[in-house]
Formats: structure tokens, C-alpha cells, sequence
């Protein structure tokens, strides 16, 4: 516990920030699990190099995540460290990924709207740039705790209505189904991790400076012509992936 743990000064990246983010991943990973507090405010400034006021506002952040709570008298309780497992796979399903581990699962949309695809996105589902595509911005959460946000797109000519169906169902799955596709495959998935943009910070209630996995991902048909590719963020001290070559339900 006596070694002390880099942060990077004058990387553009706030102290307390880093310091709350490595805190969070040491929550998670079981690093205190021991005592179930976090180490002393004192311990914590020698081991990052940093005076603690700037390790207050970092364990203020995560008490607003209700990650730990400051008890008085006795330090910091964590209060939450497990992390929900999504599996990724040719089949990959939010609902059916995440639901033996959540009571209540709901997708609820964010906005859609029709709009031409960008040569990024018309590359991506094989379609010429400027023909129409539908965008999709949808919030999931389990148990009431956001878990993603994403942003999809999906060919208008073809997914006419995806939206409406998507509102009243909360899956994609369903709402491919009412469109007449019953069945649709996982080919790539591509996984990094970043700062969570100010907007996803207000959308999956984190605070500044949290770090979020992002997945670029492309689904097809079973004939292998794309339907769907999707950009979604997930919070990293909430979700971890398992990839899998099994298909999922």
C-alpha cells in the first residue's frame, strides 16, 4: 500500500480526476476489499504524490456516484464495487446479456432522426454516402442504473420505422423483428476506453472526467448484409465484457 501510484501533471486531465479514476478501478478490481474502506485520506495523498484536499475532491466525485460514502468518525465505505458482465458474441443481446443479472432491464429512446450517412457511416453498412440512414441515440439501464448509451444507425430504406418500434419495445431485437428481420449477427466489435464526454457524464449520472468502454460495433443479416452499426459507451466501473465465439440467445 506504501508505493506510490503515478498521476500525470499538466496532461490536461484535472488530479483528482485521475485520482478518482484509479481509485474506482481499484474498488472494482478488489484492491480493498480487506476492510471495505477505502484507505485514509493521508494514505491516499502520499501514495499518488498529491495533497489531500485534492484526494477529498476525488473521493467527493465518487461519493456523488455512490460509489463510497464518507462515514464519520470511521472514513470512506464503499458502497458499490460489483460490475455487471456483458458477453459479447456472434449473437450479441443487451436484454438477454444483462438480464439474469438485473431485475428490470429497459432501453428507452433518446431521439432519432432521418439523415444522410457520412462517409464514415456509409462505409460501414455498405451503403453510398449521402443515402438516407436512420440514427437512433438510446439510454439502457438495469435496475434503474444507466449502464450504456448509444448511438445507432440503421438503413432508412430498409428499417422504415425502426424508431417507432424501438420506442415501444426498448430492444433492438424487437424492433428488428418488426420490421421483418428475425434474426442478425455480430461480425466486429472494437473496445477502448476514454473520458466520458460531457453529455454521456449527464446521461449515465458520472462525474467529470469517469472513464467509459466504447464499442464500435457492426451487426449484419445471416446473409451478411449490414443492418446495424452502432457506437455505445459503457461505464467502466459498472460493466466489463467477456468476448465470447458462442452465439448468445
Amino acid at each position: 500500500m506504501g508505493q506510490v501510484k503515478t498521476v500525470q501533471r499538466q496532461n490536461g486531465v484535472a488530479l483528482w480526476r485521475q485520482i478518482a479514476d484509479r481509485i474506482r478501478m481499484s474498488i472494482t478490481e478488489g484492491d480493498y476489499d480487506g476492510t471495505g474502506m477505502v484507505p485514509p485520506e493521508t494514505v491516499l495523498a502520499e501514495q499518488f504524490g498529491v495533497n489531500r484536499h485534492t484526494v477529498r475532491s476525488a473521493l467527493a466525485a465518487l461519493g456523488q456516484e455512490g460509489i463510497v460514502r464518507s462515514i464519520q468518525g470511521r472514513g470512506t465505505l464503499i458502497e458499490r464495487r460489483d460490475r455487471l458482465n456483458f458477453p459479447i458474441s456472434r449473437r450479441t443481446r443487451f436484454t438477454a446479456g444483462i438480464g439474469a443479472q438485473a431485475r428490470d432491464v429497459e432501453g428507452l429512446l433518446l431521439s432519432s432522426q432521418r439523415e444522410a450517412a457520412s462517409t464514415d457511416i456509409a462505409g460501414h453498412l455498405r451503403l453510398k454516402p449521402g443515402e438516407e440512414v436512420i440514427r437512433l441515440e438510446a439510454l439502457r439501464k438495469a435496475d434503474q442504473r444507466a449502464v450504456s448509451v448509444s448511438t445507432s444507425w440503421f438503413p432508412a430504406v430498409r428499417f422504415a420505422g425502426i424508431d417507432e418500434a424501438y420506442r415501444k419495445s426498448g430492444s433492438i431485437t424487437q424492433a428488428f423483428a418488426a420490421c421483418g428481420l428475425a434474426d442478425y449477427l455480430r461480425v466486429r466489435t472494437e473496445v477502448s476506453a476514454v473520458h466520458a464526454e460531457p453529455e454521456d457524464v449527464q446521461r449515465l449520472e458520472l462525474s467529470p472526467g469517469a472513464i467509459v468502454l466504447v464499442t464500435k460495433a457492426l451487426n449484419t443479416d445471416p446473409e451478411g448484409m449490414p443492418v446495424q452499426y452502432a457506437v455505445t459507451r459503457f461505464p467502466a466501473d459498472r460493466v466489463q465484457f467477456t468476448i465470447s465465439d458462442v452465439d448468445g440467445e
